[in-house]
């Protein structure tokens, strides 16, 4: 089975799932590429912040397959995941040289981000050396009247 080309399977999981249904979904991925290819690496990535919500969930469990297999096992595993509810996402990806020797290591735990603050200042500002300073003066400035708007010829009552 050497000349099978190499792929990444990365596999999103709702972090809400029971790990029962979770092992279960896994076991079954593990089962499927045995069944026609050759499991390099199954590397747990554990749950992760999403960078956007899936499915009204902002959370998700990782888990990354490095396999060989020929198109047909694809086929298959895309149908398997797209059927299954407890998957949010999965995306297989060619790898271009072959699996690598060493796994990815796990990109380690995410922190909440946190709010961003809303800024008081108008996005555009201009700096107070490029204004020119008003004079100053004691009296207050003038404020233009308000005239009053007259009301529409269309108001009154026509004859």
């Amino acid at each position: 089975m050497a000349n099978q080309p190499a792929y990444d399977l990365l596999v999103l999981i709702d972090a809400d799932a029971p790990e029962e249904r979770r092992t279960t979904v896994l076991e079954g991925i593990r089962k499927q590429i045995s069944g026609g290819g050759e499991l390099k690496s199954d590397i747990e990535w554990g749950v992760r912040k999403l960078a956007f919500e899936i499915a009204h969930r902002g959370d998700a469990y990782y888990h990354l397959f490095q396999l060989e297999a020929q198109p047909e096992l694809l086929t298959q595993l895309e149908h398997s995941l797209a059927i299954d509810d407890v998957v949010l996402r999965h995306r297989i990806i060619r790898l271009s040289k072959g699996v690598p020797d060493t796994p990815p290591p796990n990109p380690g735990p995410t922190t909440p981000r946190a709010a961003e603050p809303i800024d008081e200042q108008p996005a555009a500002t201009v700096e107070a050396s490029a204004v020119p300073a008003a004079p100053e003066s004691s009296e207050p400035a003038e404020t233009p009247e308000v005239s009053e708007i007259p009301e529409s010829p269309s108001a009154e009552p026509q004859e």
